[in-house]
């Protein structure tokens, strides 16, 4: 039987892998900031209160998580916490981000929360309009990692040694070009020389 604390942490648990605080998540599946503050937890009376079904079905609605990951996270405990580095996907293209080998560097970057990413050196990119839609929508952040190995049909980042940074699948690799896929069909396919090419990096989680 699951017990009022193990519910109540699985929700911080799941505000935390999905890069929220308890109230950041609450405010994005549209209840009060102040749903999931601890002092909501027990009564003045000191009684115990459960969250709802319905704020459950809205905070898994807001992250995409399904309901057999909320169970999984609430016998598995809370995951360790982990930070990684943090931009918009509009500031990736800027100089200073990233070192030639694709690496994040420099003092610019956020923060964001998420536990158990596989590669230390990973980071997250936080989408801005609406030019990968319907993949991606505006406000929707991607974990890349620079070090996972990429295979056709791999969605990818890209950035060019012009700066131009993409999201797209990767399509076709040959010893002379690279052909990346677009995500949204409004948008054309790209045919890109590797001499182009300043890294090619792996996505490896998305928030949609």
């Amino acid at each position: 039987m699951l017990s009022h604390e193990q519910i109540w942490s699985a929700i911080d648990a799941l505000a935390q892998r999905y890069g929220f605080t308890p109230s950041g998540l609450a405010r994005k599946a549209g209840l009060d900031a102040t749903t999931f503050n601890r002092s909501k937890r027990v009564g003045p009376d000191g009684r115990e209160r459960w969250p709802s079904t319905e704020s459950i079905a809205k905070i898994l609605a807001a992250t995409g998580a399904s309901l057999d990951e909320f169970i999984g996270v609430m016998r598995r405990g809370a995951a360790p916490a982990q930070t990684i580095p943090l931009i918009g996907f509009a500031q990736a293209g800027s100089g200073g981000f990233f070192d030639d080998g694709g690496l994040p560097v420099g003092e610019s970057w956020d923060e964001v929360a998420f536990p158990g990413v596989p590669d230390e050196k990973a980071y997250a990119l936080e989408i801005a309009g609406d030019s990968m839609l319907p993949l991606y929508r505006d406000g929707d952040t991607i974990i890349v990692s620079p070090t996972a190995a990429v295979r056709r049909g791999d969605r990818v980042v890209v950035k060019t040694t012009e700066g131009e940074v993409l999201a797209k699948q990767l399509k076709r690799e040959t010893a002379k070009t690279i052909e990346l896929a677009s995500l949204n069909p409004e948008r054309p396919d790209r045919v890109l020389a590797r001499s182009e090419i300043a890294f090619m990096a792996r996505v490896i989680w998305a928030s949609q």
